[in-house]
C-alpha cells in the first residue's frame, strides 16, 4: 500500500500546492488556501469507502478561485492540491486518531486533541458529516508519507511566505481562508452568518484588521459574525504572533453565497462574492498595513 501511496503522490500531487505570486510583492499579506484542494488520486478513492462527491463534504470549494485575484493586487496565495480528507494541513503534524491506524502509534503523536476525537486528525477518519472515509484501518507508513511528502512542504512554502514578507516589510499578515457548509453554523433566518472572522479571540492578530473587514464586509450587506462558531485552527493559532509583527486572521465564507452544495457547482452568486472580496481587500492594501507598523517596500 505505501508504494501505491508514494506513486500516486508523484504523479498527481507533486507539487503539493499552488502558488500565485505577483511580480513584485507590494504589501506585507499573505494569503493562504489551505482546504480547497480537489485532487482525488485513484489510490485514494480505492481505499474509501465514500465516492467523490461525499469526500468532497469537507472541501472548501473553490475557495482558492475566490480569493486568486490578490496576487494581481500585490499579494501572495498558497493553495493546497491535495484534499483535506487526504491529509489536512490545519492541524499539527501528527495529530494522529489510534482508531484510524493498524499499528500503535508513536510517542510524538498527539492522539488526545479534540479534533481527534472528533475524527478530524491530521488524517481524517471522517468527513464534516461524520461519515467515515476509509474501508479499513491503515498503515502508519501511509500517514508519514502523506506528512512528509505533502503536509510539510505546504507548510515550508507558507513559512517561507510569511518569513519574507516579514523582512521585506516589518510585518507579516496571513489571511486564512476558509468555506463553511451552510448548515454548519448552528443559526437560521437572518442570523445566520455568511462570513465568520476568527482571530483566536484576539490573541492572533491586532483587533484593527478584525475590526477593519468586519465593518468592511457588513457595509457590503453581509451577516459577519466574529470566532463563533469558527475562531481559527491550527494555521491561525501557529502563525499568529502578534507582538512579533505577524498577525493571522482565519475567514470563513458561507458556501450558499456562491456555490450548489448537492452537485458542488459555482453559483451565479460566485462572481459577486469574488468581486466583493477583491474590493474589500483592495481596501485592505490600501489602508491597512500602515496602521498595523509595517513599512513599504524598498523600490
Amino acid at each position: 500500500m505505501l508504494e501505491t501511496e508514494r506513486t500516486a503522490i508523484e504523479q498527481h500531487l507533486t507539487p503539493p500546492y499552488l502558488l500565485a505570486v505577483p511580480r513584485v510583492q507590494t504589501v506585507p499579506f499573505v494569503f493562504c488556501s489551505p482546504h480547497s484542494g480537489r485532487v482525488y488520486t485513484d489510490a485514494f478513492l480505492a481505499a474509501s469507502r465514500l465516492t467523490a462527491s461525499s469526500l468532497r463534504k469537507s472541501e472548501d470549494c473553490y475557495v482558492d478561485d475566490l480569493f486568486a485575484g490578490v496576487a494581481a493586487l500585490g499579494a501572495p496565495l498558497i493553495a493546497a492540491r491535495f484534499p483535506r480528507a487526504y491529509v489536512d494541513v490545519n492541524r499539527e503534524p501528527y495529530e494522529l486518531d489510534p482508531e484510524l491506524f493498524e499499528e500503535t502509534l508513536p510517542a510524538f503523536a498527539n492522539s488526545r486533541s479534540i479534533r481527534v476525537a472528533g475524527g478530524l486528525g491530521t488524517i481524517a477518519r471522517v468527513v464534516a458529516d461524520a461519515e467515515e472515509i476509509y474501508k479499513g484501518r491503515l498503515p502508519l507508513t501511509v500517514a508519514l508519507e502523506r506528512i512528509e511528502r505533502l503536509y510539510k512542504p505546504f507548510h515550508g512554502a507558507l513559512a517561507s511566505l510569511i518569513d519574507a514578507t516579514a523582512r521585506r516589510f516589518g510585518a507579516a499578515m496571513l489571511i486564512d481562508c476558509h468555506s463553511m457548509p451552510s448548515s454548519s453554523t448552528g443559526y437560521v433566518g437572518p442570523q445566520r452568518p455568511d462570513f465568520v472572522l476568527g482571530d483566536r479571540f484576539g490573541a492572533s492578530c491586532d483587533g484593527r484588521l478584525t475590526r477593519f473587514l468586519r465593518e468592511e464586509l457588513t457595509a457590503l450587506g453581509y451577516t459577519v459574525h466574529l470566532n463563533r462558531p469558527y475562531a481559527g485552527g491550527y494555521i491561525t493559532e501557529y502563525y499568529g504572533r502578534p507582538q512579533r509583527g505577524l498577525h493571522a486572521l482565519q475567514i470563513e465564507i458561507n458556501r450558499a453565497l456562491y456555490l450548489n452544495e448537492r452537485t458542488f457547482e459555482k453559483k451565479p452568486g460566485f462572481a459577486v462574492v469574488e468581486r466583493h472580496l477583491r474590493t474589500v481587500v483592495a481596501r485592505l492594501f490600501n489602508e491597512l498595513p500602515g496602521m498595523l507598523g509595517g513599512r513599504e517596500a524598498a523600490e
